[in-house]
């Protein structure tokens, strides 16, 4: 894994480059407007500049396989992103603002040697040998209430992968909740969830699914959750294996609800991690340090390592990391400890309240190793 930072006009982006024995590379990068004093209109521009640049001289013509547009207000800036970016991948756009001060913030994932398309069931896909990487983005929804809406959006996933031929508890890797006012919907969401996954065989007995459930509005605000989401067609049991970390944390089932802390996928040259929307929690499922973010933020930090380290990894094999804070005005102590920590890593931090409300900040991230494993086909 290389890291690079790249000052391009009003933008800076931040990559990581991960290039596997069987010649698929794999990008993470996230881009930032740097003049907070320019308009929406000039900072959009200005990631959107950087990172066609980023496509032309540093990541080898890589594919786009999956965007997240962090938005300072999405009723007024959505629809200049669906106008102006006009990629062929699954986008999520979302309002959860950058916590620097700025309008707008990608975070994008790429890789060489794939071919893409949309498929028929609504999905984005990345082909490369025998597997198919399904990604999808900004599902949502008008029914009556937050539960209501949840469940039509995994009903609705649930067909998508069907018509993939896939399942939820074969295929999907890992999920992507966003709440709307999460102090007052996050109950439905959780309720709808258990009774979807309940349904398709999943239990605390089997496994549930990696997964982020986050403070975040859709442009429209009648919607109350939107869904992002990834599976991957190709891939057998014996591939995937889940993350507990129990010296750390809890199981999730122990507090009602159902994720998975992380879950690794092995390929032929390589191991994928992904690391779920993780706060300063121990293995009772209690809050630790209460209102002490600088605590709160390195008990987070060990919790994350436990279970990178569970999956044979470090730090040091991160792509990129999402930071999420409750309390704008804690931005400017945090972002000083990941500035000290993780100087040349592509994260970013953003406002979006965590599902309990006395956690301060919580981080998800993705994580690539290589590794060589004849019983299974490289990426």
């Amino acid at each position: 894994m290389t890291n690079k930072i790249v000052n391009i006009g009003g933008a800076r982006a931040c990559y990581t480059e991960f290039i596997g024995a069987g010649g698929v590379g794999e990008y993470h990068v996230i881009i930032s407007a740097t003049d907070v004093m320019a308009t929406y209109q000039q900072q959009l521009e200005a990631v959107l500049d950087a990172f066609q640049y980023l496509i032309k001289h540093e990541l080898k013509n890589a594919t786009s396989v999956f965007k997240r547009y962090f938005l300072s207000d999405a009723s007024n800036q959505a629809d200049d992103v669906i106008a102006n970016d006009v990629s062929d991948c699954a986008k999520s756009i979302i309002e959860q603002a950058p916590l620097d001060g700025t309008k707008v913030a990608l975070w994008a994932y790429l890789m060489t040697g794939v071919s893409t398309r949309q498929t028929e069931s609504g999905l984005y896909e990345a082909v490369h040998g025998s597997y198919r990487h399904l990604w999808n983005g900004s599902a949502y929804n008008l029914a009556a209430n937050s539960e209501h809406q949840m469940r039509l959006l995994f009903n609705e996933y649930v067909m998508q992968l069907a018509h993939e031929e896939c399942t939820l508890a074969e295929n999907c890797i890992r999920t992507w909740l966003f709440v709307n006012d999460i102090d007052l919907n996050y109950g439905g969401v959780v309720r709808a969830r258990n009774q979807v996954f309940f349904t398709q065989g999943l239990t605390p007995e089997t496994h549930f699914i990696a997964s982020t459930g986050i403070g975040g509005r859709q442009q429209d605000p009648n919607v109350l959750a939107q869904m992002d989401n990834y599976a991957v067609k190709g891939i057998t049991r014996e591939q995937v294996h889940h993350l507990y970390a129990s010296t750390h944390l809890n199981r999730t089932s122990d507090y009602g609800v159902s994720f998975e802390r992380g879950t690794y996928v092995d390929y032929g040259d390589r191991r994928q991690v992904f690391i779920s929307g993780t706060a300063s929690i121990n293995n009772k499922g209690q809050i630790v340090h209460p209102k002490d973010v600088v605590k709160q933020t390195h008990r987070m930090w060990e919790n994350v390592e436990a279970l990178l380290n569970e999956a044979g990894c470090s730090y040091d094999d991160v792509g990129e990391m999402v930071v999420y804070l409750r309390d704008p005005s804690d931005y400017t102590v945090v972002s000083k400890l990941y500035a000290e920590r993780f100087a040349d890593k592509p994260y970013v931090i953003v406002l979006a309240p965590v599902c309990r409300p006395g956690w301060l900040v919580e981080m998800e991230c993705m994580a690539v190793k290589a590794q060589h494993n004849d019983a299974f086909a490289s990426l």
